[in-house]
């Protein structure tokens, strides 16, 4: 069963859907005199309990007073917001350019110890050159509309870099072999990312691990959207609409037993290094 990287959100709503149903009948009252009490309609009352509207601030705030359980309206407010993070358009992530989102997550690099990422369309951001990422980040401004940034957004991708040679942090990073063949700028930019490959392999915190385009999949993983594994807290998915934060413990345990079927495909060592070097061979 391919996994469902929106599930989370969806899981996050039905969950604080049920929070909601639960103050109700703890109250005694019923759909149509709790809707009576917040001044809407019943079938908004039914929408927000059955999980098919995402209810405001306001909505939860009106519904644990109708209730009686003022008390609980912060927790369920910051339960809504979180639930609202789950699942995050690009285009709202990147409305004001491709710098701030870069910025934006070098808190959480920087407090992670244990990376662990898949990629099976671009090389992982951790070991990408400016070159490369400039490329990279040029083709999503211009697809997506966003300001242009790049040189700034470059920058920022590079300082996150640092927590690869600081010590502090282990990274565990498995590239289809397919990564090495999409050409993202021209052959020079091409070559100085596969030395780049060649050269993070010799560092004592990374490890990284090519899946051969001849590995058997018939009893194994297919290629998946790309993904990394933040420590055993969250997942982050990237989707070509959204970014997705995973926080369900049995969704990290599936991405986890999903990264550890795909390591178990890999090549290693000499065997990486000898796919990477193919590929410099193809690009001549």
């Amino acid at each position: 069963m391919p996994l469902s990287p929106s599930s989370s959100a969806h899981q996050a709503r039905a969950a604080l859907a049920e929070r909601l149903r639960e103050l109700r009948l703890d109250a005694g009252i019923t759909g149509k005199e709790l809707a009576a009490r917040c001044g809407w309609s019943v079938a908004k009352s039914s929408r927000i309990e059955n999980a098919r509207t995402a209810p405001s601030d306001a909505d939860i705030r009106a519904w644990c007073t109708a209730c009686g359980a003022d008390a609980q309206a912060p927790d369920l407010v910051a339960a809504n917001r979180q639930a609202d993070s789950a699942y995050v358009q690009w285009r709202r992530l990147q409305r004001s350019g491709l710098k701030r989102l870069q910025e934006s997550s070098i808190p959480l690099w920087e407090r992670t110890r244990l990376f662990r990422t898949y990629c099976s369309h671009v090389v992982p951001g951790i070991l990408q050159t400016p070159g490369y990422a400039t490329a990279m980040l040029s083709n999503i401004a211009r697809f997506r509309g966003t300001p242009d940034d790049v040189i700034d957004a470059v920058d920022a991708r590079m300082r996150r870099t640092h927590v690869m040679r600081d010590g502090e942090h282990a990274f565990v990073l498995l590239i289809e072999e397919s990564v090495l063949r999409y050409r993202l700028g021209d052959t020079d930019v091409m070559v100085g990312q596969m030395g780049n490959l060649l050269a993070a392999m010799s560092l004592p915190s990374v490890s990284i691990g090519v899946i051969p385009s001849t590995a058997d999949r018939e009893h194994a993983m297919w290629p998946l959207e790309a993904f990394t594994v933040f420590d055993g807290d969250q997942v982050q998915v990237e989707l070509l609409s959204a970014s997705v934060t995973v926080t369900a413990p049995d969704e990290i345990e599936l991405y986890v037993r999903a990264f550890e079927t795909l390591r178990g495909m890999a090549v290693y060592g000499a065997e990486a290094r000898a796919l990477v070097m193919k590929a410099i061979d193809a690009l001549s």
